[in-house]
């Protein structure tokens, strides 16, 4: 009996320890390659922030638009208002109580126009319409880059930091309010825009389990896209920051322009004759030019448009220049994953990429063509 119960018992162990031996490696290969359920429910959190975020900068960036047509309605309009009433001062045959009248209303139009272009001026509400569309795109972007993340890779704890340093310098890069962070609309010097973290964080993103040692880099994918970089800071880049230094020299002429002449304007009517009158009608005509020529032609949202596109090489450069400086290959993101990123932000195919890397070491500074054929 007591044989039979060390035999069992043997034999028990004996299958427990094969069950354990077969099932362990299941088990534990689950446990470890199950996503933390903490940082799960942190990107999660960071969506819902984002996707606020997103909601916010549209209802503000339709409002800020909503500010520039009805201001450059009602300040046109008060500025022809102006000009008339000054045209019939000047020509009238009434008593000089009622000419009087027309004169001081004139006047008082042609300063409330002045304050107020001012104040648009300054503001640049074309401007800030666009600084909100461009970051409602950029938050949905990261909204998207979260959500593949979660579909298809394996979050980690630096993946969450990541998140939060883009949302961070997203909300530095293109701020909501209007008084004390908002970004200057007449900068001294024109620099690309730079909405991403400074401090980047080297992640290891494999695409499988059996990837090659290069992870898809070679000498040949690394050569190419040096040729891109410099083609990017040398053409697009450059292009873009030469057309945002004359969207900003022009808007600065019209933003002195308008106000001077309303200025004029009010002057003008204040002391009717026969050219003061000439005067005061000129300015009401010139100033709605001017003002419909800036607010109408929305220049300041030029600017920030090539300022953004500029931005956006600048963007690309860094982002080669990261995984080039990087010299373990296997904590690079995938070269070929990473060239047919490059070669959609550039609106080109992989074929066109790669022959425009060769003409570019082939031409050097005398190519012509510039990286981006998306604008």
């Amino acid at each position: 009996m007591k044989k039979q119960d060390v035999i069992n018992g043997y034999t028990t162990i004996t299958t427990s320890n094969r069950i354990e031996q077969q099932l362990s490696p299941s088990t534990k290969s689950n446990v470890n390659n199950s996503p933390d359920p903490v940082i799960i429910a942190k990107l999660y959190a960071i969506k819902e922030a984002i996707a606020d975020r997103v909601e916010m900068h549209k209802n503000i960036g339709e409002q800020r638009s909503q500010w520039n047509n009805m201001l450059l309605t009602s300040i046109n309009v008060i500025t022809l208002a102006a000009a008339t009433m000054t045209a019939i001062a000047a020509t009238s045959t009434v008593v000089t109580g009622q000419v009087f009248g027309l004169k001081i209303s004139s006047t008082l139009l042609y300063l409330a126009a002045t304050v107020m272009l001012v104040v648009m001026n300054k503001l640049q509400p074309s401007q800030l319409a666009e600084e909100q569309r461009i970051a409602v795109r950029l938050f949905q972007n990261l909204l998207n880059q979260i959500d593949t993340t979660l579909s298809i890779g394996h979050p980690v704890t630096s993946d969450v930091q990541e998140a939060m340093d883009n949302i961070l310098a997203l909300d530095k890069a293109y701020p909501l309010p209007i008084l004390g962070i908002m970004l200057d609309k007449f900068p001294s010097s024109v620099e690309p825009a730079v909405w991403w973290p400074q401090q980047r964080r080297i992640q290891v993103k494999k695409i499988n389990q059996n990837i090659n040692n290069w992870n898809g880099w070679n000498g040949k994918l690394e050569e190419e896209m040096r040729e891109i970089m410099g083609i990017l800071e040398k053409k697009d880049q450059e292009e873009y920051i030469r057309l945002g230094k004359k969207a900003l020299k022009l808007n600065k002429i019209l933003a002195i322009c308008g106000p001077l002449i309303t200025g004029l304007g009010a002057i003008g009517s204040a002391f009717v004759g026969s050219w003061a009158a000439v005067v005061g009608i000129v300015a009401g005509a010139l100033a709605t030019i001017v003002n419909t020529i800036q607010h109408g032609g929305q220049v300041g949202m030029v600017f920030e448009m090539y300022r953004n596109n500029a931005g956006f090489f600048k963007y690309m450069q860094e982002n080669i220049e990261f995984n080039l400086m990087e010299k373990d290959v296997g904590r690079r993101e995938n070269g070929e994953v990473f060239e047919l990123k490059v070669a959609l932000m550039l609106g080109r195919s992989l074929l066109e990429v790669r022959n425009l890397a060769n003409a570019s070491s082939w031409k050097g500074e005398q190519l012509d063509e510039f990286a981006s054929k998306l604008f």
